[in-house]
């Protein structure tokens, strides 16, 4: 933003470049335009403008909170406002979409339309229905508050925060704390299009002087052209030219005709008086008389004719007659005759070719004076086009650019204006206690909300189904709260504890996800030991066994295998043995569970040496298979994935993959093991379930549970197609 400085004071212009793009644009400095809007005079323009007349607040919890644009039902708009008016509140009570109830400083009620016009001894103005009433939960009471609009602006002038970006740009960065953000933001967007509405008038009151003396000289102008041309005008009438150069040629063509006629004239004049010497002549009496030449008159050509045929008549008969002979005397005297009248006819001729060539002369005299006259009437003319020529581009320049060496002479405004008139200040500036009590609320809600932000956001381990859900898009078939027990199975006929009966959602949801789809082999992983596969594999071998099927739960950790162990059996032989030799066949391997007669395990056997690579022999596939025929569910208890990847060996053998993850022990990064798993479908059908859930209300019809005695002592290790 530019602000005019000393030099720049007096708009200047340059006269070979008048487009207007230097003119009405003086130079302005950042600080003196922060002033600028700073002001109270512009901020109470500003608000004016917005109307913001009155302010609105509705009854919350604890306080009074102000609405404001679109949340509001209803606006009053204000006509006329005594001063008696301001700070003071009035309620508004919406009775329906038509009418409403005013409640007035003391009290008073009185029942108005919406639309009409309400008249009070504090002011006069209108209420008028809001888009926001509509709405079911509207508020009916609003208060309304009538605001000073000076002390508002001194106010709102005082809030605002206004700098430059950094010490070269020329731009500045403009800031307002209000409690409505939607009103800040109209105070800041109005604030500086009033900034620019009046940078524009000023612009204009520059561009309105300008024009009008333009305007001025365009008059004036006028006038003098009007004059210039008539003078034009009356000298071509006096002079009788219109356009001298045609008129000029033209003169030279008459005077040359006329040269040429006169020379005519004279060939034939001259051609009569020789005719006329030679009649008079004594010795050419009897001669015939020359040709008439270029004359070409038939009376004098028809007598000399005559005159010589008689001629020619007399010579013959002068050959044959004595002069003195009647005869001859006759035809002399016819001669004689015929001579005056040729000698009478050349004379009338020639005295009318006298007569046509002095009125030739006369004539050709006047056009070579005019012809001489030209030059002068030329100069004439060219000065006084050149006087109508400058004024006509004048004029036609002031019509076109409207700028002139003449603006500089009236584009004069003041190179200061008044900001803000001089007024003083009625409430302390300090202490700020809104400021302290705003800050006081900020510290006792944001530092307990902080202190548990900050708990969470350093906890790096799942808190939840939530966690999983953000994490990956895997499904979760189930949570498992956590309950201590000293025993692995707690899903027997007779429990009812909250965890036994979220085994059995589980298995339900397992069942619905593969309706009409065979779901007998079930492989069971986690991230990372600790997790619970090996209670979730066991219980939930134990929910299937409750619905009649028969179930068998192998131990594929071959690593830290745990299966066995937590049942109170012996590990000795099992999943190793029966891939590492012919000679121990699947029934050798497969052992009851003692708990529930037709859940049945299989161990890992003795720790290998090569467990990922004793997992990729075909033998794997075949006892899978085996077993498939003698039992309903196949369940693995594999290895984590996310330390070794023995469970992919697996794959191919499996209808279904269930991730365990523990709340409050698996790490958030860790649920991308399980979304790299579900996305690039490394197992069949991955689901989840969390491990150790927050309790969060008791389900099932009983919290005890009884278990049944252990039959580890009668071991079998046979088990009956």
């Amino acid at each position: 933003m530019l602000l005019k400085d000393e030099e720049s004071a007096r708009p200047t212009f340059d006269l070979s470049d008048l487009t207007g793009a230097n003119i009405l644009q003086p130079n302005k400095k950042v600080e003196n335009e922060i002033v600028v809007l700073k002001a109270k005079s512009l901020m109470q323009r500003t608000l004016e403008e917005l109307e913001l007349y009155t302010s609105y607040f509705v009854e919350d919890e604890v306080k009074y909170v102000e609405i404001y644009g679109e949340e509001l039902p209803a606006k009053v708009i204000v006509s006329k406002l005594d001063e008696s008016a301001y700070n003071k509140v009035v309620t508004l009570h919406i009775k329906d979409n038509s009418s409403f109830e005013l409640v007035e400083f003391d009290g008073s009620r009185t029942s108005h339309k919406f639309g009409q016009e309400v008249n009070k001894p504090y002011g006069t103005f209108t209420v008028v229905m809001a888009a926001a009433a509509v709405t079911p939960d509207s508020p009916k009471n609003i208060l309304v508050r009538f605001n000073d609009m000076r002390k508002m602006a001194i106010s709102y002038s005082g809030r605002l925060d206004i700098a430059p970006v950094n010490k070269e740009a020329n731009v500045i960065r403009i800031g307002l704390i209000d409690a409505v953000p939607e009103k800040g933001k109209d105070i800041i967007n109005k604030l500086i299009e009033v900034y620019n509405k009046e940078d524009d008038e000023e612009k204009n009151l520059i561009a309105a002087n300008a024009i009008d003396f333009i305007d001025e000289r365009l008059k004036l102008l006028t006038a003098e052209l009007t004059d210039v041309e008539k003078n034009v005008e009356q000298y071509k009438r006096k002079n009788e030219v219109t356009d001298i150069g045609s008129q000029a040629k033209m003169y030279l063509e008459k005077a040359s005709d006329y040269n040429r006629q006169l020379t005519d004239w004279g060939i034939q004049i001259d051609v009569l008086e020789s005719i006329e010497r030679y009649l008079s002549n004594q010795q050419t009496q009897n001669e015939l008389v020359p040709s008439t030449l270029n004359i070409q008159d038939p009376t004098l050509l028809g007598l000399i004719n005559k005159f010589n045929e008689l001629q020619l008549e007399r010579q013959r008969m002068l050959r044959t007659t004595q002069p003195d002979n009647p005869l001859v005397q006759g035809m002399n005297d016819q001669l004689a005759n015929l001579r005056l009248n040729i000698l009478e006819n050349l004379q009338n001729i020639k005295n009318s070719l006298i007569i046509t060539r002095d009125q030739l002369q006369a004539n050709y005299a006047q056009f070579e004076s005019r012809v001489q006259e030209v030059p002068s009437i030329e100069r004439d003319l060219l000065e006084i086009n050149r006087q109508q020529g400058t004024k006509q581009e004048l004029y036609l320049y002031l019509l076109q650019k409207r700028e002139e060496s003449a603006l500089s002479l009236v584009a004069n405004v003041s190179n200061s204006r008044v900001i803000d008139a001089a007024t003083a200040e009625e409430e302390p500036t300090l202490p700020k206690t809104k400021l302290i009590y705003l800050l006081a609320v900020l510290l006792g809600l944001g530092l307990p909300f902080a202190g548990i932000y900050l708990k969470g956001a350093l906890n790096d381990k799942i808190q939840g189904v939530r966690d999983i859900e953000l994490a990956t898009s895997a499904p979760v078939l189930g949570e498992i709260t956590y309950k201590k027990t000293r025993h692995p199975l707690v899903v027997t006929h007779d429990s009812r504890t909250t965890v036994a009966e979220q085994f059995r959602q589980i298995r339900a949801n397992l069942q619905f996800a593969f309706i009409g789809k065979e779901n007998r082999v079930i492989l069971i992983t986690s991230s990372m030991s600790g997790e619970g596969k090996t209670f979730f594999s066991l219980n939930l071998g134990a929910s299937l066994v409750l619905t009649g099927k028969r179930v068998v739960v192998l131990c594929f950790d071959l690593r830290k295998p745990s299966l066995l162990q937590s049942l109170g059996l012996p590990n000795d032989e099992g999943i190793t043995n029966y891939l590492m030799t012919d000679t121990v066949a699947m029934e050798d391997i497969i052992y009851p569970s003692g708990t529930l007669p037709d859940l049945f395990v299989i161990g890992s056997g003795p720790t290998p040496l090569n467990p990922a690579e004793l997992m990729l022999l075909p033998k794997v596939g075949k006892l899978l298979e085996e077993l498939k025929e003698v039992f309903d569910h196949v369940i693995i208890d594999t290895s984590p994935v996310g330390q070794v990847a023995d469970a992919l060996a697996l794959a191919p053998y499996i209808n279904s993959t269930i991730y365990v993850v523990r709340n409050n022990y698996t790490y958030k990064k860790q649920i991308r093991i399980i979304d790299d798993i579900y996305k690039n479908q490394k197992f069949k059908h991955p689901m989840i379930v969390v491990n150790g859930a927050k309790v969060e209300a008791g389900y099932g019809y009983g919290y005890g549970y009884k278990q049944t005695p252990s039959s580890n002592q009668n071991r079998s290790r046979k088990v009956e197609a």
